[in-house]
């Protein structure tokens, strides 16, 4: 695709490329990722109960606030990639751009722990009475 504000790439807007694209990165980001992995193992189950078992808001709300903490996984992944891709040795500057990184994970984190925990705590008694 070609980037309007550099001027380099290939001409046109392909959406199936894009798509394309877009489930590789995803792919290759659970495939090799162990981090990215695990959230989406516990996440779908919870998912899915909250979809057959409570309204749609609690279905939404666990939805987002799981892609919002695999989002910033694989944001933390690129960073460090890139990081390290830059510089192989150890650098003080890198190390903190990777801590920060690692900080804005660590907030997505307990914001998708906080609402899976009060969720799975709201469907258990939903679930046994059901």
């Amino acid at each position: 695709m070609r980037h309007k504000f550099l001027g380099i790439g290939e001409p046109g807007y392909h959406p199936l490329k894009k798509l394309r694209t877009i489930f590789a990165g995803l792919r290759f980001a659970i495939l090799y990722d162990a981090s990215v992995a695990y959230k989406l193992a516990l996440s779908v189950p919870v998912i899915a109960a909250a979809f057959f078992l409570r309204e749609r808001v609690d279905f939404l709300l666990i939805l987002l606030t799981t892609a919002f903490v695999l989002v910033a996984e694989i944001f933390n992944s690129a960073i460090e990639a890139l990081c390290d891709f830059v510089e192989t040795r150890h650098n003080e500057k890198i190390k903190i751009i990777k801590d920060i990184a690692a900080a804005a994970v660590g907030l997505a984190i307990l914001v998708w722990v906080v609402v899976l925990a009060v969720e799975i705590g709201e469907m258990l008694p939903a679930a046994r009475t059901g």
